[in-house]
């Protein structure tokens, strides 16, 4: 993946490095597993792991004729239902088909005795991903098409009968507002290292007491923003969507809220447009765009939007809550989590402020 230029401290997610001896593994025995599972595969086999990722550690396999993705759960102790990376090969397998853009699985691992940890193969995919929602590499007159290629790909994603799909079983369909809150509620309480906060707390106790009426179910992604996706390098066009750990079967419009919360997001937390000049960079508006996945979805407004934005930054902190604990215990799959961390109180702040705006 050939990646643009980011803003804040973002560099430091760019590119591979060498496999951090925490997380290390033996080579030779995932080579010999490739061998036997992984079609065409022909060693030698060198390994990098990437920068960035913040749950799943993600590795670099390059051969002389191909080069591939490793994602594998990390080491050590982990939370009960966290870091599910069969269920990611099984939605990206079943997606392929289906017109949203995803990497081909070549093979999924449930044997920890080969590396350590569950983990699956697929295609690296060639592109370019944006870390900086205002997509600076991209020319003014450009960025609108760019904005519109990501809302296709969500519209996309939202339009597909998960039934049809084989993905009955992905998830629960019905109540995913409060399935979610609950989930996330119980990953905050469980991991006592990273400690309590109150309007953490505030916002646990006020959720289910909010959510909107009305219930939808598609497959949703659960962190689509710009840096999860890979787009052609020089055309607005997505070629592969990333990062399936949080993909269940869920509310769509939740799903849309929580990429949609780029227009309110500070940069300096995660790729965001807060405080951005939309017209000057060439952006659509918020408005816009809300208004472009309503089209593409058949749908003639998204209620319960401003809870769906707190809901978004409230389960936001819980998944920068559990990145605390992984660096506490040491256990942290990116080498910049530990600045991650220090967003927390700004984004407890937010989706408290969000909350308020709501009562």
């Amino acid at each position: 993946m050939t990646e643009a230029h980011s803003a804040v401290d973002q560099i430091s997610n760019l590119g591979t490095s060498a496999v951090r001896e925490s997380f290390s593994f033996d080579e030779d025995a995932l080579a010999r597993w490739m061998g036997a599972h992984v079609e065409g595969y022909a060693g030698p086999l060198a390994v990098e792991q990437f920068k960035g990722g913040q749950s799943n550690p993600t590795y670099k396999l390059v051969t002389p004729a191909r080069t591939y993705v490793l994602r594998r759960k990390p080491p050590g102790d982990l939370l009960k239902g966290a870091h599910a990376i069969e269920r990611e090969a099984q939605v990206l397998s079943a997606l392929a088909d289906t017109g949203v853009p995803v990497a081909k699985v070549y093979g999924l691992c449930t044997d920890d005795s080969i590396i350590g940890s569950w983990f699956y193969v697929m295609e690296m995919v060639e592109g370019r991903i944006f870390w900086d929602a205002t997509f600076p590499d991209v020319p003014r007159q450009d960025r609108a098409a760019y904005f519109d290629a990501m809302n296709a790909t969500i519209a996309a994603l939202h339009n597909v009968d998960y039934k049809v799909a084989g993905l009955s079983d992905y998830g629960k369909s019905g109540n995913y507002y409060a399935r979610q809150i609950a989930r996330w509620s119980r990953q905050y309480h469980e991991d006592a290292d990273a400690g309590h906060d109150e309007g953490m707390d505030r916002l646990i106790a006020w959720l289910p007491t909010a959510i909107p009426a009305g219930d939808e179910t598609s497959v949703v992604h659960g962190d689509f923003r710009c840096d999860n996706l890979i787009f052609h390098p020089s055309e607005p066009h997505v070629l592969a969507v990333l990062d399936w750990e949080l993909s269940t079967l869920g509310h769509p419009l939740a799903d849309f809220a929580y990429h949609a919360m780029m227009y309110r997001m500070p940069p300096d937390i995660v790729a965001g447009l807060a405080r951005a000049d939309l017209s000057v960079l060439g952006i659509p508006s918020e408005a816009d765009y809300i208004e472009a996945y309503c089209r593409r979805t058949g749908r003639t407004d998204i209620a319960g939007f401003d809870f769906a934005l707190a809901f978004n930054l409230f389960r936001l902190a819980a998944i920068f809550h559990g990145i605390k604990g992984r660096v506490i215990r040491g256990t942290a799959a990116s080498n910049n989590a530990s600045e991650r961390v220090k967003a927390l109180p700004a984004l407890i702040a937010m989706a408290c402020a969000q909350m308020d705006a709501c009562a």
